[in-house]
């Protein structure tokens, strides 16, 4: 079974459908929520949206690494990452989810006997 992508158009597109709102509308609309995301990373808070996961980020220390293409060794600083941890209820949704395509993708059940009379 062939994995699709939902991009940012797919989720502006879903927001403008499901809320009738015109598509300069949901565009705008997805846009904050990602800009708000974003800002709230960079400060170091926490987001948590309940029934769907939290970000957060997390602290990278300071490394010695190599370049791939010369071999030779590079310091590599410390940083922050983004992290995102889904929530139990995700978890579910998607496993469900998934149960239920391994399922689709078994072998198709045998046709049902006739019945007595």
């Amino acid at each position: 079974m062939a994995e699709t992508t939902v991009t940012k158009a797919d989720l502006v597109e879903e927001v403008s459908r499901a809320t009738q709102m015109t598509r300069n509308d949901a565009e705008e609309t997805v846009e904050t929520i990602f800009e708000s995301i974003i800002g709230a990373l960079q400060k170091g808070d926490k987001i948590e949206i309940r029934g769907f996961g939290s970000f957060r980020t997390r602290q990278r220390r300071a490394r010695v690494g190599r370049n791939p293409k010369t071999g030779a060794r590079v310091e590599v600083p410390p940083k922050r990452v983004p992290f995102f941890k889904p929530s139990r209820e995700l978890k579910e949704y998607v496993n469900a989810g998934a149960s239920a395509t391994e399922t689709a993708d078994a072998a198709p059940a045998p046709p049902p006997s006739p019945a007595a009379s």
